[in-house]
């Protein structure tokens, strides 16, 4: 069932996010080369602590036989891996990685989320341009995320618009509604029909989050249960935000 926030319930939303939103701020303010991921994690919990959040990812289950629950604060995922990666020690950011991160921030009872993709250092041609296509692709995908329009109408959009730009979206994942659980009704894909689907109403809480590969859109699960890579070895960025859906246009609330 899809959830309408009340007012008060969209204050706490919008706290929720902004934590979620000054994570990211300290991040790409100190991400480089020689950085450990686990370095990533550790600045990013401390910094929801302080702001008094719980990072949600951080022993979240999704119930799979022999999958653990997620050990850390925030998903890393470098160049050819999609979404889920799991932050390490030994694993150290070098020049022209492409780092895609995801957070959720639990506070008040209420949720944010958003993704961005960094690029460490100096980057190609090629790894700028994806991450410029997959933030383009949310930024068309919410133009139509406005009361009286389907959902599919906003899902339609994204996968258009990467489709036109010579690049593949992943099918196996979506963006969500969001508010007291992570991940609430509707799902959202990036990809489908316009006019089809749920019609979205003013106070409507969604995380919509283009999941973009360069190559094809074959992906693999590796032995951690988590983490998710392009079959093709190729690169992938990962963009996103949570979203209000107001009288008029979108309210962007991941975003300072």
């Amino acid at each position: 069932m899809v959830t309408i926030k009340s007012k008060k319930e969209i204050a706490f939303m919008k706290e929720a996010c902004k934590v979620v939103a000054m994570v990211y701020q300290e991040i790409e303010q100190k991400i480089k080369p020689g950085m450990s991921t686990w370095e990533l994690d550790q600045m990013a919990e401390h910094k929801m602590r302080s702001l008094g959040a719980i990072p949600a990812e951080k022993g979240y289950d999704i119930g799979v036989r022999g999958v653990p629950p997620f050990p850390a604060s925030i998903c890393v995922s470098i160049n050819d891996e999609v979404i889920h990666g799991i932050p390490s020690k030994s694993r150290i950011l070098k020049e022209g990685d492409v780092v895609s991160i995801d957070t959720v921030a639990l506070k008040d009872g209420y949720h944010g989320d958003a993704a961005r993709t960094f690029i460490v250092g100096k980057a190609s041609k090629d790894a700028e341009r994806l991450v410029q296509v997959t933030k383009q692709a949310f930024f068309t995908g919410i133009q139509y995320a406005k009361a009286g329009n389907r959902i599919g109408d906003v899902c339609h959009a994204i996968g258009e618009y990467v489709h036109s730009q010579g690049y593949s979206v992943i099918k196996e994942f979506q963006g969500h509604g969001i508010g007291k659980e992570m991940h609430e009704d509707p799902g959202i894909p990036n990809y489908g029909k316009a006019g089809r689907g749920i019609r979205l109403e003013p106070g409507m809480t969604l995380a919509i989050e283009p999941m973009v590969i360069a190559g094809k859109p074959d992906i693999l699960e590796l032995e951690d249960g988590w983490t998710i890579v392009t079959e093709d070895g190729s690169l992938a960025a990962h963009y996103e935000n949570t979203i209000l859906i107001t009288e008029k246009e979108p309210e962007i609330l991941t975003i300072l």
